[in-house]
């Protein structure tokens, strides 16, 4: 599901607002998602899941096409841990899964 998708459907489930309103919430929602995790925050979701992040080190990788070794800096990468209600709802019926 894409963002657009996302607004649409929530426009759908709640005809009593304007769908310029819907895409205004997600849109601030996300937008706080982000500048909380650019100030090295983490964003904790109740029943959904935690937003962090994670640092990675400096390394030489390879250039794919020319083999060549390439400096990567180091970097912050953002990085989701899914909450429990969340992985209890997506392994329904398969109580194997979740252990």
């Amino acid at each position: 599901m894409i963002k657009s998708e996302l607004i649409q459907r929530i426009a759908k489930r709640n005809p009593h607002l304007y769908h310029r309103d819907v895409e205004r919430i997600v849109n601030t929602i996300l937008n706080e998602i982000t500048r909380a995790l650019a100030e090295d925050n983490r964003v904790e979701l109740r029943g959904f899941g935690a937003f962090s992040v994670r640092y990675r080190k400096a390394r030489i990788a390879r250039n794919p096409r020319t083999g060549e070794p390439v400096e990567v800096g180091e970097k912050k990468v953002p990085h989701f841990k899914a909450g429990k209600e969340l992985r209890q709802r997506l392994n329904q019926g398969n109580p194997q899964i979740d252990r």
